[in-house]
């Protein structure tokens, strides 16, 4: 059966070049797979029977740097201008996976039916030609018209040879939206333990795709429910069954569940749903019962929550800046915001702490926070008030300091020693810089000092003071803006 895809010009051509020397070729795996769904496909991959040696000479601007027989060939400009890498890789038999990473043997195969019965699922098991040609062997249009990840074959044998094979299950159901059969998921609940002897990095990368999901608090009540989440953050189930206090409609795991929920609604990045995700992971180690409030305590929750995110970053290998990041939000997320009892010398030492680059994704943290705990409103006043007050001492404030001149030049400009004619001048300069901006030269600076510095003591006086009035509406006027930017007085 053929059918009409759009497959990028460029793509086409990798597989016609194969063609034209007589090797078969076929698109396979998610690219297919997202074809069949209607979606646009982010990665291509070609499948073929033309050893490793042969791709490299049919592409000169090919790479082959791997014992898998895949050859990268760099596309030229498609259709859509986008600058492409194709992977090729031959059709290949693989022997035991003794290590459930890896094949202890790879050879190549001459028959496509190889190839497509050593993979996953069913529905990254359809190959494509550019002609239009089918071959599903494992009934995977059936699986994506019904919506369901089913591994091909036995699925015991599938999670046996790569047990990452299983947290990719999870994740390929909420990027789809799809459903996991039952045979698969028995067999990932009895195989889960093997996920422990996967490589950090692998694990990190299956992990940060289903935070980045639409629905990753399904992906993690899943993960959860099949013994997977206890090898990639352990942490997160010392939640489950955790009451909280009065200000909590949740437990501390469906809570933490809830606020990456709003995270991904609102599209946030990852620093900012992990932040969310693990900001109340200290609490379990915190709980203390308090007899005077007749409620639960959490006293440094932040603090002890930091450390923990730590420790569950760098047991995935994630880098250094990123974990920097996070945990830095985990710790900071408790910040006091009582706009009426608040200073802006409090907030300037939050944006400090956190650093400018972060305050607002730790401003973030704290609205998916709050929605998590059950609240319907996202930004209460006092929410947008305290954003306000960041964005007040967040900016420059106007001042005679952005004058390419100080008062020391002026001093040499016009001899005079130190005294209030140089603050009048400055003023003065600066009302000029306000109307024109183009005017903070060095030499039209300059040349206005020694004009101010002619005119009358009263005279010059009068514009210094008329000048710093300027000045102070401006000023007035920005923060007024800022204000209105929030709805807040």
């Amino acid at each position: 059966m053929k059918q009409r895809f759009s497959i990028p010009k460029a793509v086409a051509k990798v597989a016609e070049t194969l063609e034209g020397k007589g090797f078969q070729a076929y698109l396979i795996g998610g690219c297919v797979r997202d074809l069949l769904l209607g979606r646009k496909p982010k990665d291509w991959d070609i499948t073929t029977n033309a050893k490793p040696e042969e791709i490299v000479v049919l592409f000169p601007s090919s790479f082959y740097e791997n014992e898998y027989g895949t050859v990268g060939v760099v596309t030229e400009h498609a259709d859509d201008e986008t600058l492409r890498v194709v992977e090729i890789t031959p059709y290949r038999l693989e022997g035991r996976y003794s290590d459930k990473r890896r094949p202890d043997s790879v050879t190549w195969s001459t028959d496509l039916k190889d190839d497509l019965k050593r993979r996953d699922f069913t529905i990254n098991a359809i190959a494509l030609s550019v002609s239009g040609e089918l071959v599903d062997l494992f009934d995977g249009r059936v699986d994506i018209r019904k919506k369901t990840v089913r591994a091909i074959g036995d699925p015991r044998s599938r999670f046996d040879e790569d047990a990452l094979r299983m947290l990719r299950a999870v994740r390929i159901a909420m990027e789809l939206d799809f459903t996991i059969d039952t045979a698969t998921q028995d067999a990932i609940a009895v195989h889960a333990a093997h996920l422990k002897e996967m490589a950090a990095e692998r694990i990190r990368d299956e992990f940060i795709r289903i935070v980045m999901s639409e629905r990753p608090h399904i992906g993690l009540i899943l993960s959860h429910k099949l013994g997977l989440l206890r090898y990639v953050a352990p942490e997160l189930e010392d939640g489950i069954g955790v009451a909280q206090n009065k200000a909590h409609s949740f437990d501390v795991f469906e809570h933490m569940l809830r606020t990456v929920e709003h995270a991904a609604k609102k599209n946030f990045p990852l620093e900012t749903r992990l932040s969310a995700l693990f900001h109340d992971i200290g609490k379990p180690v915190t709980r203390r019962w308090s007899d005077e409030k007749k409620d639960w305590t959490f006293y440094g929750h932040d603090v002890v929550g930091s450390k923990i995110t730590a420790k569950i970053m760098a047991s995935l290998a994630f880098p250094k800046k990123m974990t920097e990041a996070v945990t830095t939000l985990v710790r900071w997320h408790m910040f006091f915001s009582d706009t009426e009892k608040i200073t802006h010398s409090a907030v300037r030492r939050i944006v400090s702490r956190v650093g400018k680059e972060h305050i607002w994704n730790l401003m973030d943290v704290r609205t998916c926070d709050r929605i998590g705990t059950g609240r319907p409103k996202e930004s209460p006043y006092r929410l947008r008030k305290y954003h306000a007050m960041i964005d007040e001492v967040m900016r420059d404030p106007l001042s005679v300091g952005m004058l390419n001149i100080n008062g020391r030049r002026i001093m040499e400009l016009t001899k005079m020693t130190p005294g209030p004619r140089i603050g009048y001048i400055l003023h003065a300069l600066f009302e000029a810089v306000l109307d024109d901006p183009g005017k903070n030269t060095p030499d039209y600076l300059e040349k206005k000092t020694l004009e101010l510095d002619a005119l009358p003591e009263k005279e010059l006086e009068k514009r210094g003071k008329s000048a710093k009035e300027s000045k102070e509406k401006e000023e007035k006027k920005a923060l007024q803006e800022i204000r209105k930017k929030h709805w807040v007085e």
